[in-house]
């Protein structure tokens, strides 16, 4: 990246747009600096005539002195930092329904401004992760809306047709992203407000398990399906942020740890709908015919068309039952005094509230359980299930003259997920004959979030972006549960042709190092793939052989003993460095006869000089 670049190209220029991954590469080169990343994304902010993003920034002083520290702190630890510091100098946005310190939340509603004391939770794993706040973003009033048009700041325009909306309630936030005004920006997300606003600017939305970002300091709209989100140019940068931001919370009744599903490695089984929804759009039929057909051309991929009537039966409780009372219930008395000074649609929507009841609220928490156990039904045998974002893509005109009508459409494919505690991931698609962007979204089961961005990421490739599928495998979130080490000698080694099996069971590489100099390896025969066998010597006469160490969540430790064929097995494994680990030993009656590869050092070596 030459130093004389800007922060981010115009989002319809044909040059890809910067990432995290691009500006951390230029920092460590010394191309850019986090003070000259500063100033030009001032001035770009500055320059685009685009005040509707934006409710509060942090003042154009205190970000270049925030930017001048960390050069410092460049220039004194130098590439140390960025093993502390994950997004170092990343610049980012927050929704101004999430807290940050010293600065108003305002919901999109003046007179329920006030001073946050403290940040959110998850703005305070950002910053200690080293981004870089710029400020808050503007959305749909009380997060309540997926238009972006809701709000006493301005309708949010798109970034790419700015006649068109932008989609929300996280309208600010995915058009920052999208203008290159920040890298990446935090949303939230109750029925859609993390992904409708990234299909409208070809963005990817990041829509995790619910309570695996902790939601302390959000203003909630639906408190038990909220979820903070994040938008990104590409799964990678995604994920690279939900690695910092994820984490269980004491502070928030509703964080959890989630068991966290592996990868899939040898292609997918997806679902789709059997008859998919456009509201008449062609184009948007057309952009999602031609999306699916370029993924259902991957080697490995297989489609499975479901009826969709359980999901959109179970959207159509979010607005049009007892759930609007958990809005009512966020906003308490502000509704009962300042209900007059609100946005007139959402004003509406939370009124609904006075329709319904205890009695209501539990009987629709019973349908609600007889849909979710259809949906299992119907998802038994499938990965994922991949949908288009949204059916259609309106002007602002046109929601503003039907501004419910309007919104329920847009939510035909999202409304759902968080009542069904599913994950999600929207990414961009093909884009639509008129020009304008269109997505797909990966939806999974509670927990699926390395899935969905490791496939999210192999469907970003066939589509036009980057291929980053196989660091996304390789980097699973921060465990939260008991886990195991393993030694590996062999086919299981990164690279090799049964390293699947260690991704698909979450597993992540700790250590490439050796044994203690006690054992012996040698190549087995008629074994399919190749496979050594290791061996502790009880006469001392042995060696250091190259492994590596990999650690995987305790529960799928058994599954994946259960596979290992004779003659190789599980036992205890010395390493250079004195300590013990389980894994891969041989049978003594498979290494009879086998030959003595010992000499090479290590398995990668052997097959090198077979080469």
């Amino acid at each position: 990246m030459p130093a004389t670049s800007t922060l981010l190209q115009d989002p319809a220029a044909a040059v890809a747009p910067l990432t995290i991954g691009s500006l951390l590469a230029a920092y460590r080169s010394g191309a850019v600096t986090p003070g000259k990343m500063a100033a030009d994304l001032l001035a770009r902010i500055d320059a685009a005539g685009r005040d509707e993003v934006w409710i509060s920034r942090v003042p154009a002083k205190q970000l270049k002195q925030q930017a001048a520290a960390l050069d410092l702190m460049l220039q004194i630890k130098g590439e140390a930092v960025f093993e502390s510091m994950p997004l170092f100098g990343i610049p980012f946005a927050v929704k101004d329904n999430i807290d940050v310190a010293d600065m108003p939340t305002t919901g999109a509603c003046a007179e329920f401004s006030h001073v946050a004391p403290t940040s959110a939770t998850v703005v305070q794993r950002l910053q200690a992760a080293g981004a870089l706040l710029v400020g808050k973003t503007n959305l749909d009033q009380f997060a309540t809306g997926l238009v972006g048009v809701r709000s006493p700041y301005g309708a949010v325009r798109n970034a790419i047709k700015p006649e068109y909306v932008s989609g929300g309630s996280s309208s600010g936030s995915a058009v920052a992203v999208a203008l290159g005004q920040v890298l990446f920006s935090l949303g939230t997300d109750t029925a859609g407000s993390g992904r409708v606003p990234a299909a409208f600017n070809h963005l990817v939305g990041l829509k995790p398990t619910r309570g695996l970002i902790s939601a302390h300091g959000l203003f909630p709209a639906c408190r038990t399906l909220d979820c903070i989100s994040i938008f990104a140019h590409d799964v990678a940068d995604a994920w690279r942020v939900l690695q910092s931001a994820a984490g269980y919370d004491d502070a928030d009744a509703y964080s959890r740890k989630p068991a966290m599903l592996g990868v899939k490695r040898r292609g997918y089984r997806i679902a789709v709908p059997d008859a998919p929804e456009f509201y008449g759009d062609a184009a948007a039929r057309d952009a999602y015919e031609r999306t699916l057909s370029q993924i259902a051309a991957m080697p490995g991929v297989t489609l499975k068309k479901i009826p969709f009537d359980a999901f959109t039966d179970a959207a159509q409780l979010l607005y049009q039952g007892p759930w609007v009372g958990e809005r009512r219930a966020a906003l308490g008395e502000f509704f009962t005094r300042h209900g007059a000074d609100m946005d007139p649609v959402v004003r509406q929507i939370t009124a609904q509230a006075d329709n319904y009841d205890a009695v209501d609220a539990f009987n629709a928490q019973y349908r609600l359980a007889d849909l979710r156990r259809e949906a299992e039904t119907l998802l038994e045998g499938s990965d994922l299930l991949l949908v288009p974002t949204t059916t259609t893509f309106p002007t602002i005109a046109e929601v503003q003259a039907d501004p419910v009508v309007r919104n329920s459409q847009l939510g035909y494919y999202t409304n759902f997920v968080n009542l069904m505690d599913m994950a999600a991931l929207a990414i961009p698609g093909a884009w639509r004959g008129d020009g304008l962007p269109a997505g797909v979204t990966l939806i999974g089961p509670a927990g699926s979030d390395h899935l969905l961005a490791e496939a999210g990421a192999q469907f970003q490739r066939v589509l036009g972006g980057a291929a980053q599928a196989d660091a996304i495998a390789a980097a699973p979130l921060p465990f939260n549960e008991a886990t195991v080490q393993v030694c590996v000698v062999g086919a299981h080694l990164s690279g090799q042709p049964l390293n699947w099996q260690l991704l698909e069971a979450g597993a992540r590489r700790v250590a490439v190092t050796s044994t203690a100099a006690r054992y012996r390896l040698y190549a087995l025969a008629g074994t399919t793939p190749p496979k050594p066998g290791l061996a502790r010597t009880a006469d001392g006469n042995g060696a250091a052989i190259a492994v590596e160490v990999w650690e995987m969540p305790l529960r799928q430790f058994g599954g994946f003993v259960a596979a290992i064929p004779a003659p190789l097995g599980i036992g205890t494994v010395e390493l250079a460095d004195g300590r013990a680990v389980k894994g891969f030993i041989c049978e003594p009656a498979g290494i009879a006869g086998a030959a003595d590869i010992t000499h090479h050092g290590g398995w990668a070596a052997y097959l090198a000089s077979l080469a």
